[in-house]
């Protein structure tokens, strides 16, 4: 059918557990984001399996048997990627962190490499070594039309920050796992199709994945952003005093 024309089999990865095999398939499937169209795919796939060789008595326990792995943190997915996997990276000069993040890069860097590597590795965290990258893959996802319940593995993050020769500060976040689409879903509804559109992305581009794939930079860049901001107002002590100060909401004594 019309569904398969649009996706290209790229591997098959099995894993063998006691009686049962798990079958991750990986494939190209263009600006959509795919989980339907890979299900269909699949499902076809693991029926001509049978067919061919029904000597083996395979049964099939179900089309998703967690190692994909959807809508979780796993080290499978940190490891061989899941959707886009995307490293967003800038070098800022010294005297902008002075005067726009108000503290400096001496001190950036040893903050992040007490809170994002050490604290997350203190906590056991499985792709958590950021700040906050959640914060801005939920509200991209919302406003792009994205499952929203994917933000668990798209949030995926590794802030990396180091001093450079020349004294600036290099930033970057590598994300293995972001899972976007431009066509299909909630990319269709008014709003988001606006923000796409905005953005450049919406619908389908001339050359398949491009959309998707420029999408996913964008929300990784707005990530590198959102991590410089709060590791900022964390080094100079400006958060607690900042939520005070802008809160929307004041009470009278």
């Amino acid at each position: 059918g019309d569904v398969y024309k649009r996706q290209t089999l790229l591997r098959v990865t099995p894993t063998v557990t006691g009686r049962l095999v798990y079958l991750r398939f990986v494939c190209r499937t263009g600006d959509a984001m795919g989980m339907n169209m890979v299900s269909k795919g699949t499902s076809a796939a693991i029926s001509a399996i049978q067919e061919l060789q029904p000597q083996l008595g395979l049964e099939l326990v179900s089309i998703s048997g967690n190692a994909c792995a959807d809508k979780k943190a796993t080290a499978v997915n940190w490891v061989e990627g899941r959707g886009k996997s995307v490293t967003a990276e800038s070098t800022i000069p010294k005297a902008t962190v002075e005067s726009v993040l108000k503290t400096e890069v001496k001190s950036l860097v040893q903050l992040n490499t007490a809170k994002n590597l050490v604290g997350s590795a203190v906590a056991g965290a499985i792709g958590g070594s950021n700040a906050h990258a959640a914060n801005i893959v939920t509200a991209m996802f919302l406003a792009t039309g994205q499952d929203p319940a994917q933000n668990v593995e798209s949030s995926s993050c590794l802030t990396y920050l180091e001093e450079t020769p020349e004294g600036d500060l290099y930033a970057s976040v590598t994300m293995p796992s972001i899972e976007v689409g431009t066509v299909g879903g909630g990319t269709t509804l008014p709003a988001q199709s606006a923000c796409l559109r905005l953005m450049k992305v919406q619908g389908a581009s001339a050359v398949p994945g491009s959309n998707s794939c420029r999408l996913a930079s964008l929300i990784a860049a707005g990530v590198l952003a959102g991590e410089l901001s709060l590791l900022s107002a964390l080094q100079s002590d400006h958060l607690v005093s900042s939520h005070l100060k802008l809160n929307r909401k004041t009470t009278k004594s």
